[in-house]
């Protein structure tokens, strides 16, 4: 058996084996058994937020009027956030209020969706179910924290009986609210994201194991079929780069966007 890389799958007695879901569940590391279990997943996503919290950090500790070149990429992607996930949504005042908690979501999402493409990480930590659940769980819970906050006594009454239903229609109009509203979008907001990584991560790990395979293991006519599966892995690795920018951008903005259907003066 070969390790291509980690999280790559392997060629076994001039075999090719295709990627599993057993990269997604790999072995712990420290603390086997105990609560604090900690596999490479795991490891990858503290390394990832304690480079998230230096990068803010360098970004953030020497402002100048004029920016120099880091501080100018760093304002540069937190405005394209502000205006454009945040206040198209909410507006300046309402975007000012949740911009702490919405900044948190995109970068949180986008550094750990960009692991799937970081050599010896090779796999995107979020398209392991728990963190699109907690983030879903974190979407949730602000949207009705902020109709209830603006809303007191309206917000859960207003969303499942809305005005103007004749009242025999609740009996089918409260259920479908009651399940768009408080159960599809946190369900859909954490599949959205775990299935786009992890359909990610399949592929990009297919097309570079095939590579590998073509090259170095299999003869004949097979090493040119590998140039084509490198340039297939280069090209998916480019938009995997995409995806992992988008699917940050995606879930930012339907939590500003519920956070704005709570807050709207219907309710």
């Amino acid at each position: 058996m070969q390790l291509v890389a980690p999280g790559l799958v392997r060629t076994d007695e001039g075999g090719f084996h295709g990627p599993t879901l057993d990269d997604f569940f790999p072995p712990a590391i420290f603390f086997e058994g105990t609560p604090f279990e900690m596999n490479r997943i795991m490891i990858i996503r503290m390394v990832m937020v304690a480079l998230l919290l230096l990068m803010f950090w360098l970004g953030t500790r020497k402002m100048r009027v004029i920016p120099g070149r880091w501080q100018g990429v760093f304002e540069f992607a937190l405005d394209f956030v502000r205006k454009n996930a945040i206040e198209d949504q909410l507006g300046v005042k309402d975007g000012r209020r949740f911009q702490p908690l919405l900044m948190t979501v995109f970068f949180l999402v986008f550094v750990f969706n960009i692991t799937g493409i970081i050599p010896g990480m090779n796999i995107a930590v979020s398209s392991v179910v728990g963190f699109p659940i907690v983030m879903a769980v974190v979407a949730y819970v602000s949207f009705i924290y902020a109709g209830i906050k603006k809303h007191p006594g309206k917000f859960l009454k207003n969303s499942l009986f809305p005005a103007g239903v004749p009242w025999p229609m609740y009996l089918l109009v409260t259920p479908v609210e009651f399940l768009s509203t408080f159960v599809m979008r946190p369900i859909t907001l954490a599949l959205r994201l775990l299935m786009n990584m992890l359909v990610g991560h399949m592929i990009l790990v297919l097309l570079w194991a095939a590579t590998n395979f073509f090259i170095l293991e299999a003869g004949g006519i097979f090493p040119a079929l590998g140039a084509a599966t490198f340039a297939g892995g280069f090209a998916f690795t480019l938009f995997e780069l995409f995806v992992s920018g988008l699917q940050a951008y995606v879930f930012t903005l339907l939590t500003s966007l519920y956070i704005q259907l709570a807050l709207a003066d219907e309710h």
